[in-house]
């Protein structure tokens, strides 16, 4: 289990994460991510990308470093690991795309892994900024998924990943088809959600359309791992059993290959 006792969470980061979620207008929420990533790594003796112990930050793109530790959110870990797990080797010529990248907190996981030509999308062109003064980018561009068509050709990349994304005023469900319009037939798809009360609606939704695309042979579902400690919980009302966590899930899907016709 993660350490630290969960809640106690500074009155700052439970504002700061609230305003994310919460539904407030587009507009104010690309302004809420242009304004953390201007600070996103102004914290005192920590290396860029790393918290003070070392361990490599989340793409929880709406807060900064020292929000970032304070909630201990894995989901970038947990993502990479998992995709890396189901993937084919090798991995280095493999196309990825960073949906919702933020500053590039996934990519240094991916990166970890052995995966080397990834591209990202975002809404804030703040925090593309960042991810571009990581280096692990090879192409980077402005994109409100949901609102907007990827900036990609059909059957582009080996990979796609949404984390950190998906959930209640965020990117809607209805964006599903567009992410497996970019991948490849084959290819893989890495998303994740919260299953905190106030997200509950929304997973339901997103599950009700993953099983939807299944259930049409649009993809097959690979993983669903649930996880339980994924954050710390903003508060009583989202902490699950009294642990002061709030749990999680990332699935993995493979994009069905599509039918070979026979000329008549």
């Amino acid at each position: 289990a993660p350490g630290g006792t969960g809640m106690g969470l500074p009155a700052a980061v439970r504002d700061r994460v609230a305003a994310v979620h919460r539904g407030s207008s587009l507009p104010e929420r690309l302004r809420l991510y242009d304004g953390w990533a201007a600070r996103y790594e102004q914290v005192r003796g920590t290396r860029r990308g790393q918290d003070r112990r070392g361990a490599a930050l989340s793409p929880l793109t709406a807060v900064s470093p020292q929000d970032v530790a304070a909630l201990e959110y894995r989901a970038p870990y947990l993502a990479a690991a998992s995709l890396a797990f189901t993937f084919p080797a090798p991995r280095a010529e493999a196309r990825l795309l960073d949906v919702a990248c933020g500053t590039g907190l996934v990519a240094r996981e991916l990166h970890r892994r052995g995966f080397r030509c990834l591209h990202g999308v975002d809404g804030s062109a703040g925090m593309l900024e960042r991810a571009r003064s990581t280096g692990l980018y090879q192409e980077l561009r402005l994109c409100i998924l949901g609102r907007e068509s990827l900036p990609a050709p059909a059957e582009h990349y080996d990979a796609v990943t949404v984390v950190g994304a998906l959930g209640e005023g965020q990117v809607p469900s209805t964006a599903l088809p567009e992410l497996l319009r970019v991948t490849k037939p084959g290819g893989f798809l890495c998303l994740t959600t919260r299953s905190n009360p106030s997200n509950l609606r929304y997973k339901a939704e997103l599950e009700a359309a993953l099983g939807q695309l299944e259930r049409s042979g649009a993809w097959q579902k690979l993983l669903a791992q649930e996880v339980e400690y994924w954050e710390k919980a903003t508060s009583e009302e989202e902490s699950t059993q009294g642990t002061g966590y709030i749990p999680g899930v990332v699935y993995i899907y493979q994009k069905c290959p599509v039918p070979h016709l026979e000329e008549s």
